[in-house]
C-alpha cells in the first residue's frame, strides 16, 4: 500500500499550488482520501476529504472558498487545489485513506472527519507560502 504525494513547493501568498496524492496497493473507491496538514508546533489539521466513489466532499473552514478537492478513480488520484494561499497554510501536507463505510460518509457529510481513523498515511508534501 502506497499514498504518494506531490506537487508542494514555494508560492508567494495569493499564488496557487496544485497537490496530488496517488495511491496503489488497494481498491481506490473502497477508501475516502482525506489531505491534512501540520505546521511547526501546530497540531494536525484535516483540510479536505472525498469518497470518490460517490463524490462526497467536505473541507475545513479555513479551506472552504480557496481550495477545491477532487478525485479520478481512473488514474487512482485525489487532487488538491489550493488559490489565494496565505502564509499560514504553510505546512506539511498529507494525504491519507480511510476505508470507506456509510457512517464514515455521514459524518464526512457533517464534516465530522477529521478525527476518523485513517489506515494510510503518505510520506507528506512541504507546502510554504511567502508573504
Amino acid at each position: 500500500v502506497q499514498l504518494v504525494e506531490s506537487g508542494g513547493g514555494l508560492v508567494q501568498a495569493g499564488g496557487s499550488l496544485r497537490l496530488s496524492c496517488t495511491a496503489s496497493g488497494f481498491t481506490f473507491d473502497d477508501y475516502a482520501i482525506g489531505w491534512f496538514r501540520q505546521a511547526p508546533g501546530k497540531e494536525r489539521e484535516g483540510v479536505s476529504c472525498i469518497s470518490t466513489r460517490d463524490g462526497t466532499t467536505n473541507s475545513a473552514d479555513s479551506a472552504k472558498g480557496r481550495f477545491t478537492i477532487s478525485g479520478d478513480n481512473a488514474k487512482n488520484t485525489v487532487y488538491l487545489q489550493m488559490n489565494s494561499l496565505k502564509p499560514e497554510d504553510t505546512a506539511v501536507y498529507y494525504c491519507a485513506a480511510a476505508r470507506r463505510n456509510p457512517v464514515f460518509v455521514h459524518l464526512l457529510r457533517l464534516g465530522r472527519w477529521g478525527a476518523l481513523k485513517f489506515d494510510f498515511w503518505g510520506q507528506g508534501t512541504q507546502v510554504t507560502v511567502s508573504s
